[in-house]
């Protein structure tokens, strides 16, 4: 993911965008899908953007003054930065793993069976 928070915010809503966009497309062109459990899908995904996008605003606790010189602050932010990103990347996309998965569980059957004969076609 991306390195600084303008392009971290937009993955985040692609990401999101294109997820809930497949949904959309699925509850159009699958029969026999469960088009509620398909909402829910979407609104779990905008939640995730939501709460995702509201942690990335965040900013360091502590000031200048706090540290002996310049490059203390520097380091002891960009580490505190780093940590805070780390854990927000690994938290999405642990749950963006789990959307998906609900996603395909609520494929029926017969498109799960399409879907497997046409990867080995």
């Amino acid at each position: 993911m991306a390195s600084n928070k303008r392009l971290l915010k937009k993955e985040i809503r692609i990401i999101c965008g294109a997820l809930a966009g497949e949904c959309v497309v699925a509850k159009l062109s699958i029969p026999g899908i469960d088009r509620e459990k398909l909402n829910e899908i979407i609104y779990e995904l905008a939640d995730l953007q939501e709460n995702a996008l509201r942690r990335i605003s965040i900013s360091f606790p502590q000031s200048a003054k706090s540290f002996s010189n310049g490059h203390e602050y520097r380091k002891a932010r960009s580490a505190y930065f780093h940590a805070a990103f780390s854990k927000l990347k690994a938290e999405f996309n642990t749950h963006v793993d789990a959307i998906i998965k609900n996603m395909n569980a609520v494929l029926p059957q017969e498109q799960k069976d399409a879907n497997v004969a046409a990867l080995k076609a």
